[in-house]
């Protein structure tokens, strides 16, 4: 089976298509800039790789110019989706009427996300009839998470209305618990950071996510790029008197212009906050502020899995960043973390980068999310057989914008 993996941003599109049979990738490609006057539009579908620049409006736009290159070569028989917020649904679901209402319910708690996938799971199955659509939500690998630490002490209406921690990046954190679970077995304490331009950590006892570092939204937990974190929103009433502006706008302010933007005035970007943090004295706090809330969520982590096997790091931060990895894992001994400082500084995808003789094994992998996602989306359709396949057998109609 050929699944087709979608993974879209509030400016971006980008997809992957794997032959499931071998996990093969056949082919795939981004639109960057999706909305802006100026687009970049990168197809990999054999044959090396091939680059167009021009306008690309919305979400549709970008799918009609995508998925004709791939239906010309391939047949695709379902598209799994990387989903965001699907509330208490589960980790993978058949796109349907109801899950669609599902995620437009949520669409205020991930308003750059949610609307676009809706968006483009419309326009798929517009392009694509007949052909299975999946959902795979990022909060559906934290359904495991024990209602203690999931439930919010607000009047019990609310948490009936669906107000709870949710947790996101379950692709990615899923990925960290199954790779290590591979390499060094079951029954694991794992760790995962999940650390980029939004940032979130989980503790995972032998496979399941038991708790995660964001709440009921995406603004949550770690600060991020330019989204504020964990931050008590009572603090609005004041600033809103003083000022005479509606908490709605401060709010959007926080979203747009908080975060690591927010605190260094300069840049959310990690790599050019450290590069500045030598004698820039609010980039340096940036990253401070960082790296002490990435460890205030490992000590929460390990208390909830009373010990620690493994630390994963992923994402692009978290991937790339040798002395991020170093500042969150500094004098941690008692904890049994210990790195290799060499090990550290070379890096690369599946390094251990842990002391010799360390009690904690810490990794640092690649976040492969459209893989684990292709996986779902396989297990949802199982071997039941399967509908007329698009591709070029099918003379699947051409697709329109």
């Amino acid at each position: 089976m050929n699944v087709l993996v979608v993974n879209l941003g509030s400016t971006s599109f980008k997809f992957r298509l794997f032959d499931m049979a071998g996990e093969r990738e056949l082919a795939s490609g981004e639109v960057d800039g999706v909305g802006r006057a100026q687009s970049r539009v990168a197809l990999r579908c054999g044959g090396g790789e091939q680059v167009e620049h021009g306008a690309v409006p919305d979400q549709q736009a970008a799918i009609a110019r995508c998925l004709p290159a791939v239906l010309r070569r391939f047949a695709v028989d379902a598209v799994g989706f990387k989903a965001v917020h699907g509330g208490l649904l589960a980790a993978a679901e058949p796109v349907t009427d109801e899950v669609l209402a599902v995620m437009e319910q949520f669409a205020a708690a991930a308003p750059a996300h949610n609307p676009p996938y809706v968006a483009a799971m419309r326009a798929f199955r517009q392009q694509l009839p007949g052909t299975p659509l999946v959902a795979a939500f990022e909060t559906g690998f934290h359904r495991t998470i024990p209602a203690a630490r999931a439930v919010y002490a607000v009047p019990w209406s609310w948490t009936e209305a669906g107000v709870r921690r949710y947790g996101f990046h379950g692709a990615s954190h899923r990925s960290v618990a199954e790779r290590a679970a591979a390499r060094f077995g079951a029954g694991l304490r794992v760790v995962s950071f999940h650390l980029g331009g939004s940032s979130s950590v989980c503790a995972i006892a032998d496979g399941r996510s038991i708790a995660c570092s964001f709440g009921m939204t995406p603004q949550s937990g770690l600060p991020q790029n330019n989204r504020v974190g964990d931050f008590d929103a009572y603090a609005l009433l004041p600033l809103a008197a003083r000022t005479g502006r509606p908490a709605e706008e401060l709010l959007a302010e926080a979203a747009r212009a908080g975060g690591l933007l927010g605190i260094s005035g300069t840049s959310g970007d990690m790599r050019e906050l450290l590069a500045a943090a030598g004698g820039d004295e609010r980039a340096a706090l940036a990253v401070d502020v960082f790296v002490e809330s990435a460890r205030h969520h490992l000590g929460a982590s390990v208390v909830a899995l009373g010990g620690l096997d493994v630390l994963g790091f992923t994402g692009g931060i978290g991937f790339h960043s040798a002395p991020l990895r170093a500042r969150i894992c500094a004098g941690l001994q008692f904890l049994g973390v210990q790195l290799d400082e060499a090990a550290n500084a070379r890096g690369g995808d599946g390094a251990l980068v842990s002391a010799a003789g360390a009690q904690v094994k810490v990794l640092v992998l690649h976040a492969d999310e459209e893989r684990i996602v292709a996986r779902q989306v396989n297990d949802v359709i199982g071997q039941a057989a399967r509908p007329a396949r698009s591709g070029p057998a099918a003379r699947h109609p051409e697709v329109k914008p």
